[in-house]
């Protein structure tokens, strides 16, 4: 467990150098999700850099690939990641495994749960550490100014103007900011999110209907990113 420990430190550190000892890259990595209910496609933020080598270095070790969404909550977000989903036997319960480390929290004040975010799912432990591998997509829902103001007072930081009018047009989970890290977000396939979270569950909500997944990166130049998919970089 050192040993690997070890290996994740020196990735960050990697990608520390590549990401600010270095200009900008003109290209980034996509994120690909496939389930049966359709593909989900996301870019990773460089302002979460710990979160963004961690994902990406798991999912080309094909880590994710066969693990399930194992909790899905409709207007809310749906969850998956779990190594012990593998293979989960319809009544076993899921959602407490995890792959030996944790991440420190990366919080920015510019990035905030709407409708799309990828954060990382976590315990409860005091620093809001991420967990290693599980993670979350948001789904949520348009707040009305009043409920918007009740979410904002529940959330760890004070929102901007635009953000609020993001939440109030487009829609996410307000009092999930500053809690949890946002290290992503969805660029293609929202309505896979939709779909996922709509399916029959039971109790535990965790869909009655394995959700297995298989995620894979894909280098391309910005500019395609902005054309294909109408992402806008800041750089």
């Amino acid at each position: 467990m050192k040993q690997y420990c070890l290996l994740v430190s020196l990735i960050f550190c990697l990608y520390f150098q590549q990401s600010f000892g270095q200009k900008k890259s003109r290209k980034d990595e996509v994120v690909i999700i496939k389930t049966e209910q359709g593909t989900m496609r996301f870019i990773l933020f460089d302002e979460t850099p710990k979160h963004k080598a961690n994902f990406i270095k798991l999912a080309k070790d094909k880590f994710y690939d066969g693990l399930l969404f194992h909790r899905i909550i409709d207007d809310f977000m749906i969850q998956g990641g779990d190594p012990t989903s593998r293979d989960a036997k319809p009544d076993q319960k899921v959602g407490m495994g995890d792959n030996g480390y944790k991440i420190p929290a990366e919080f920015s004040p510019n990035l905030f749960h709407q409708k799309g975010a990828l954060a990382a799912a976590r315990d409860n432990n005091p620093a809001k550490e991420s967990s290693g591998c599980q993670f979350y997509i948001v789904q949520g829902r348009k707040w009305s100014k009043i409920d918007l103001a009740k979410q904002a007072a529940r959330a760890a930081r004070k929102l901007t103007d635009e953000q609020m009018k993001v939440y109030e047009t487009i829609g996410g989970t307000p009092h999930l900011d500053g809690s949890y890290t946002v290290f992503g977000q969805i660029i293609d396939g929202m309505a896979v999110v939709d779909k996922i979270s709509s399916m029959p569950k039971d109790e535990r909500d965790r869909p009655e209907k394995n959700i297995p997944m298989k995620v894979s990166v894909k280098k391309m130049s910005k500019k395609k990113i902005t054309r294909k998919y109408g992402y806008a970089y800041h750089d």
